[in-house]
């Protein structure tokens, strides 16, 4: 994974508040800055990529590791 700025462990939360989180933590960073996500949920998958059209904050990338789905998403 390319390097990231903040982390946010987000393991064993269901919808909608790995996103609620990300959003929160995204305020509080600068544009450019890149959050690393861990996830549990599997419908979080499709949450980010939604998240990311919505709101303009760039997907650099979704994946799976360890059984936990890890992405990365940069702040625009």
């Amino acid at each position: 994974m390319a390097d990231f700025d903040q982390e946010l462990d987000a393991s064993g939360l269901n919808c909608p508040l790995p996103i609620l989180r990300a959003k929160k933590s995204l305020t509080s960073m600068d544009v450019g800055q890149v959050l690393k996500i861990i996830a549990t949920d599997p419908g979080s998958v499709k949450d980010f990529e939604a998240f990311s059209n919505q709101t303009g904050n760039e997907l650099l990338s979704s994946g799976e590791e360890g059984g936990k789905f890890v992405f990365a998403i940069k702040k625009s």
